[in-house]
């Protein structure tokens, strides 16, 4: 796309948001950067992205009639298709591939990619069956005998259980003995997303650390429309039950490890931007987290969006993860390239509340190095994501330990 409109033009390049937290909100930022029109959408009104979007739609995303709706109000005026960028896991995929067929949208990267990414089974049915890759044993199961079959029959203790549908870690658990079984079933149904009462069992890898490595599908400088593949520097995090709590930029690895990584996250990526004939190829950043045990690699899972643990990019490369995205899926160029050293650490709300303050915002910035993002979120829960905290350094260790002291600093309270 070498032509940009203007907003709340005839002429704008439009872009829908499906699903509008503090991701989102840092790509809408970057669109709108770019002179894109943006039209932020979530389940709650003011989600952090609606306060910054030129237009906010509150609807239920999982419900194809109400997604269709949408959709197709906003894109009637248009001459060319509308560009919907989905940002969450829980929408009505079917709806977004019909649509897609007819022309009247484009989804990124493509709607086929977004439903194989939507739940764990299809993705992982993708990578290690279809393309081969190396990933740690699982089944799937449905009810709780099923899971229990599945431990002892092929899986065996230790062993994570997820939701194939959640995200942020939501629902996860490991299990250690029989003893944690229904613990686990528990916390994976209530953890999962729309309503889907099927869970993965994995069994557990002995690695030495897991990353991110985010990944970028743009189109070349030629005139052919050629799809060129573009890599950050890894990523490192730390995760508490499959939630990020930290994350720092480059993490080191062996050169192997790194093409290794470099070449699974291609193979996933390449076939996620398959698209038919005659229809734009996927396009946009695709986040990859791999685990690592010296040379060798295991993939894990991806999302085709930016990812919670690139928040760290925001202090790290010249271009972040949200602004690759922006400039990707508009067909611009992109340039990965690492500005400094850095790391995040995660704000965590701490109290049950509504339209929270935050206090030591004042001493955390006084933390050499570090800046903060509060996201705006209207309401906090103990456990939930209401802000990170950002440092640079040239020594990796420093960094982590200054976004953890500034992170520490910012205490929500109620107003």
């Amino acid at each position: 796309m070498s032509t940009l409109g203007t907003p709340l033009s005839p002429q704008a390049t439009r872009v829908m948001l499906l699903g509008s937290g503090e991701l989102g909100k840092e790509v809408l930022i970057a669109l709108q950067r770019l002179g894109v029109e943006t039209i932020a959408v979530d389940r709650y009104e003011n989600a952090p992205g609606q306060q910054v979007a030129h237009h906010a739609r509150t609807i239920t995303m999982s419900d194809p009639a109400q997604l269709k709706a949408l959709i197709d109000a906003e894109g009637s005026t248009l001459m060319r298709p509308i560009l919907v960028v989905p940002e969450i896991e829980a929408i009505a995929t079917p709806m977004l591939e019909a649509l897609e067929a007819t022309g009247a949208v484009r989804v990124i990267p493509t709607a086929r990619a977004v439903r194989l990414t939507m739940d764990r089974e299809g993705i992982r049915r993708l990578a290690a069956e279809t393309l081969g890759l190396p990933t740690s044993p699982f089944v799937f199961a449905d009810t709780l005998a099923e899971l229990q079959r599945a431990i002892d029959a092929k899986i065996g203790y230790p062993c994570i259980v997820k939701p194939v549908m959640s995200s942020s870690g939501k629902g996860q658990s490991r299990i250690d003995s029989p003893a944690d079984v229904q613990r686990a079933w528990d916390c994976a149904m209530a953890g999962g997303r729309v309503g889907h009462g099927r869970i993965i069992v994995e069994g557990v890898i002995d690695f030495d650390y897991e990353i991110t490595l985010l990944t970028v599908r743009a189109l070349g400088a030629g005139t052919g429309g050629e799809v060129e593949t573009h890599f950050c520097e890894p990523i490192g995090h730390v995760q508490v039950n499959g939630d990020y709590v930290e994350s720092w930029q480059p993490h080191a690895m062996s050169p192997l490890a790194l093409q290794r990584s470099r070449d699974i996250a291609k193979a996933v990526t390449d076939n996620l931007g398959l698209a038919p004939a005659g229809r734009p190829q996927g396009l946009g950043l695709f986040g990859v987290e791999l685990f690592v045990k010296g040379d060798h690699v295991w993939f894990s899972e991806v999302s085709p969006r930016p990812h919670d643990t690139g928040m760290v990019t925001m202090v790290t490369q010249w271009q972040n993860e949200f602004e690759l995205h922006a400039r990707a899926i508009l067909g611009l160029p992109v340039d990965t390239a690492l500005k400094s050293p850095g790391a995040s650490a995660v704000i965590y709300g701490g109290i049950d509340a509504v339209g929270v303050v935050f206090d030591g915002v004042a001493q955390a910035l006084r933390v050499p190095g570090t800046e903060l993002r509060l996201f705006g979120k209207p309401e906090s829960f103990v456990k939930r994501r209401m802000g990170v905290s950002l440092a640079r350094d040239a020594d990796v260790a420093l960094a982590r330990r200054r976004a953890k002291q500034a992170a520490a600093c910012v205490v929500p309270r109620a107003g």
